[in-house]
């Protein structure tokens, strides 16, 4: 159930024996917002809308698979003081993997979503599409692997901070540039780089790795990760890097389309007579933008990107524009001030009555790394119209 149908502030349960598997994501998603100091099961059974004896079987469940313990005792009110149950972020993990045309940036997340390990390398699309699929299943092996040494145990993060590695690392999400079919793990159209054209990246890499993957756009998994964390019920994500793109949360929903294709905010034509996208059009936003950033024109590249930030504010009625990508966070002042100042003027022309914000976006450069992971573990909290493709053991 959409949190945006039901009418309350959280996930809800059903009493329903074949909503099982539902009704333990949304036991696992309360106790993963509780956070280290836990909840109890009366506090999990009226927030999950469940009977306290359909709340116990759950945990019992999942306290056997090893994804819940104890987190301590309750202060008594009066009668038996109460056990708080926590998440058991360790249980498990996955990897998050942010490939563009010439770097590649991967995590490993615990269940919580706190990054463990964190690697980075340079990409060259142009070397072929063998080569950059070995770089990519070297560098998540290469976390894989290192989870499997610690074999659960403590690890320094990638903040320095002493973490816990995952004791099983349950799938990959690829998060890339579009036009892609995200429900096949098919690439489209890769700008310059014919070859991936029809690719299976999601069946490949599944072989490759012997580990479940999800593949889908680099602006959908940093939308999904935003959204997970909190972000408002309707936004846009813009990202700048080497092409432009925009993920979009529409009532607390990620939005991709009938066709799986919304968020190519990039090809929408600004400038009639412009000049020739790489796509085929005239005076795409795209190629204006880029054109504005290679000529060293940065406030100008905002004032674009806040002309398609004004003509999506006046389509979807969003609360919020976030901005991301590496050209934003080299000139982030430049491109919240650019961006602001043209959604703010249109929001006037046209009378809105709140101010719709014009922020960066949480997460810094491995915030569509990060939003990638939660590809794989959104799921498992019942947070996500994402399906986990079976693992390959092929």
């Amino acid at each position: 159930m959409n949190r945006a149908d039901s009418g309350t502030t959280g996930p809800t349960g059903a009493n329903l024996r074949a909503l099982r598997g539902h009704n333990a994501a949304v036991v696992l998603e309360l106790l993963r917002g509780a956070g280290g100091e836990g909840v109890s099961r009366l506090e999990l059974a009226a927030r999950a809308g469940l009977t306290p004896q359909a709340v116990s079987k759950i945990v019992a469940r999942l306290r056997g698979e090893g994804l819940v313990a104890d987190a301590g005792r309750r202060a008594s009110t009066g009668g038996k003081p109460a056990t708080a149950l926590r998440l058991v972020p360790e249980a498990g993990g996955a990897v998050g993997v942010h490939l563009e045309r010439d770097a590649l940036v991967a995590v490993l997340v615990d269940l919580a979503g706190a990054v463990v390990a964190e690697r980075r390398v340079g990409v060259d699309f142009s070397a072929g599409v063998s080569a950059v699929v070995d770089l990519v299943a070297r560098e998540v092996r290469g976390l894989v692997d290192g989870a499997s040494a610690e074999g659960g145990g403590a690890v320094r993060g990638a903040a320095g901070t002493r973490v816990d590695s995952p004791s099983v690392v349950l799938g990959v999400g690829v998060a890339l540039p579009g036009p892609l079919d995200h429900v096949r793990g098919v690439l489209h159209r890769v700008t310059g780089s014919p070859g991936w054209d029809g690719y299976p990246l999601r069946e490949v890499l599944a072989e490759r790795l012997g580990l479940a993957v999800v593949v889908d756009k680099d602006t959908n998994a940093a939308a999904l990760g935003i959204a997970l964390a909190g972000g408002a019920e309707s936004f846009a994500y813009l990202h700048l890097g080497t092409g432009l793109g925009a993920g979009l949360v529409l009532g607390g929903g990620l939005y991709r389309g009938a066709r799986t294709g919304a968020g190519e905010f990039g090809h929408q034509v600004v400038l009639l007579d412009g000049p020739v996208c790489e796509c085929g059009d005239r005076g795409c936003l795209e190629a204006l933008c880029l054109a504005a950033v290679a000529r060293g024109d940065l406030a100008g590249a905002a004032c674009l990107l806040g002309v398609g930030a004004g003509n999506l504010v006046s389509l979807l009625d969003i609360d919020l524009v976030l901005l991301g990508g590496r050209t934003v966070a080299g000139a982030e002042d430049v491109f919240v001030r650019g961006v602001g100042e043209a959604v703010a003027a249109r929001s006037r022309r046209e009378g809105a009555r709140a101010r719709v914000g014009v922020a960066s976006a949480p997460g810094g450069e491995r915030g569509v790394a990060e939003g990638a992971a939660q590809l794989v573990l959104a799921p498992l909290f019942g947070r996500a119209d994402v399906a986990l493709p079976a693992r390959r053991t092929g």
